[in-house]
């Protein structure tokens, strides 16, 4: 299987690297998750229309602000709506499925829209205690994941089974659909860069293991028949607005999501709101930390941000994730990106 990469001098402009997008399929107050689904498709039609290069959704469970828990399915919707940009998995969380039924899931995917399907994995559940054991029956760590991986990954390689094999992925079997591995530490950076896989890494959660989980994984990568040299993408926090003050006020909605995540609740995405008297000192210096490698103001702010990040990064691509409360704004702040990338 191959995988898109290339060999490039160092990046510190946003016309150096590929622009992503990683959606949550976003439930509003107000809203419901039909409303959050068709606004999905909204958005992957306009990103395609702006140039960016895929559109990943993200596997969460008993969350009711997310939309995306049956995250195969709605990459299907998604496909089905839009033409040339790549759909996937940003990511399926492998432990939480037997690898046989993802293989069947996305080569069935693959063999519906050739050559624009991705396959991203993690290894966390993906919610709760509560619901990982609703969804895996044990509460192992997803220390079985290597196993996973090659499991699944052998149900795709024809060279490994064979018409006499007792069990086949169909479809699935000999389809070049590309693995990436995401995570938010160094377990699946260095396991990406052992076989030879592009790595996608949670900065928008999980800032401070970026540059110890970028240096394992390229200092571990060993070439592959997949890819040649290290590929990296990485999560970015964005909320773009014609002012800075705009996108501060947009802000507060993703600040108010990572206050739930601290108090360990959750609930429907919420609209801005004056952030005074919410939270407390400590709570107020956690979703900071937690938030400090996001990106927020002005189109030319953000350029300034984006290019920092980039240049400390040197990653090959950015995968933005703008938690926004109103879809037209949401769909504002993607533009504004594509358009300093020159793209829309």
């Amino acid at each position: 299987m191959t995988t898109d990469n290339q060999v490039s001098s160092p990046k510190q402009h946003i016309g150096d690297v590929k622009l992503s997008i990683l959606d949550l399929a976003p439930v509003v107050v107000g809203a419901t998750p039909a409303d959050a689904l068709r606004n999905s498709l909204d958005l992957a039609q306009h990103a395609e229309r702006w140039g960016y290069h895929r559109y990943w959704v993200a596997e969460h469970h008993n969350m009711p602000g997310i939309a995306s828990s049956a995250t195969s399915v709605v990459i299907g919707y998604l496909a089905s709506g839009t033409n040339t940009i790549r759909l996937g998995s940003g990511g399926i969380m492998l432990p939480n499925h037997a690898p046989l039924v993802i293989a069947e899931q996305f080569g069935t995917l693959e063999s519906l829209y050739p050559g624009r399907i991705d396959l991203g994995l993690g290894r966390a559940p993906g919610s709760d205690r509560r619901t990982s054991l609703a969804l895996r029956k044990d509460l192992n760590s997803g220390e079985d994941f290597p196993e996973l991986l090659a499991e699944l990954r052998a149900y795709f390689d024809a060279s490994a089974t064979s018409y006499h094999a007792p069990v086949r992925a169909v479809p699935g079997e000999g389809l070049n659909i590309p693995i990436y591995l995401l995570g938010s530490s160094d377990f699946s950076a260095r396991l990406a860069g052992q076989l030879g896989l592009p790595f996608a890494f949670a900065s928008h959660f999980s800032p401070d293991y970026t540059r110890i989980a970028l240096e394992t994984y390229r200092s571990s990568f060993q070439p592959s028949d997949t890819l040649k040299e290290p590929h990296v993408i990485v999560g970015v926090n964005a909320v773009v607005a014609d002012t800075d003050e705009e996108a501060a006020w947009l802000g507060t909605t993703m600040q108010q999501q990572f206050l739930n995540i601290i108090r360990g609740t959750t609930g429907l995405v919420q609209p801005p709101a004056d952030m005074e008297g919410k939270w407390t000192d400590r709570e107020k210096a956690g979703v900071e930390q937690t938030l400090k490698a996001a990106v927020k103001g002005s189109p030319e702010t953000v350029r300034r941000q984006l290019e920092s990040f980039i240049s400390q990064t040197q990653a090959d691509e950015l995968i933005i994730t703008s938690m926004i409360y109103e879809h037209q704004a949401r769909l504002h702040s993607y533009e504004l990106i594509a358009q300093l990338a020159g793209k829309a």
